[in-house]
């Protein structure tokens, strides 16, 4: 069982780079267990591929657009996370998106059954090196729904989480 914690952002724009500051925070936490792999994806490329077909089970954290309150914290499971993925196509000025990293995985055969997306409503994506403070202020819940997650991934390894 390898479980990849992705956190993907850009830390020089404010709010997008909570994703990069939640792994961080969760890697002094779990740091030392042999089946976690915490990794920055940054902005993302075409070589997280290879980290998420070798991964049994995938969490990933992202500012995402909600159309909530900004600091809002949702989780999206397995097939629902596909599906949010799928329907929320934002532009992006990265060299991939998600959504396109999970679909080299499912062509390629290596999609993880045991997949989930945090994603929280940005309040600010423009120049800055910190959070906001409502995002702050979120990163206990987002750090609380990882680890129930991480752990029943850890629980549910022969099964894919309903």
């Amino acid at each position: 069982m390898k479980i990849l914690v992705l956190g993907i952002g850009n830390t020089l724009l404010s709010d997008e780079g909570v994703g990069i500051v939640a792994v961080r925070d969760l890697e002094t936490r779990f740091g030392t267990r042999k089946d976690i792999e915490f990794l920055d994806g940054g902005t993302l490329s075409f070589t997280l591929a290879v980290a998420i077909s070798e991964c049994t089970a995938l969490l990933v954290i992202d500012a995402a657009e909600l159309g909530a309150s900004p600091g809002t914290v949702q989780s999206f499971i397995g097939e629902e996370m596909d599906r949010f993925l799928g329907e929320n196509r934002k532009s992006t000025v990265h060299e991939v998106g998600l959504i396109d990293l999970m679909n080299i995985s499912r062509l390629t055969g290596h999609l993880p059954k045991r997949r989930a997306l945090i994603g929280i409503q940005p309040a600010l994506v423009d120049w800055g090196e910190m959070l906001t403070p409502v995002v702050a202020t979120a990163m206990p819940e987002i750090c609380s729904i990882a680890v129930e997650i991480i752990d029943c991934f850890a629980r549910q390894a022969d099964s894919v989480i309903p």
